[in-house]
């Protein structure tokens, strides 16, 4: 996985988090939701990353 990769995977992940903590303050069930939606999308990049770092290493 590429550093680029992760740096943006992490951000995803973090700008979720962020979301999700904003919808929880609101009370906003949509930002919270789409919250924990970029959350998800950012840990299934990163699954497919390491499994193509899997194959990259035979």
């Amino acid at each position: 996985m590429g550093l680029d990769d992760k740096i943006s995977n992490a951000a995803q992940k973090l700008g979720g988090q962020g979301k999700e903590a904003a919808g929880n303050a609101t009370g906003d069930e949509n930002l919270r939701a789409e919250g924990r939606g970029d959350q998800t999308k950012s840990d299934l990049k990163q699954a497919g990353e390491k499994i193509k770092d899997v194959f990259k290493k035979d």
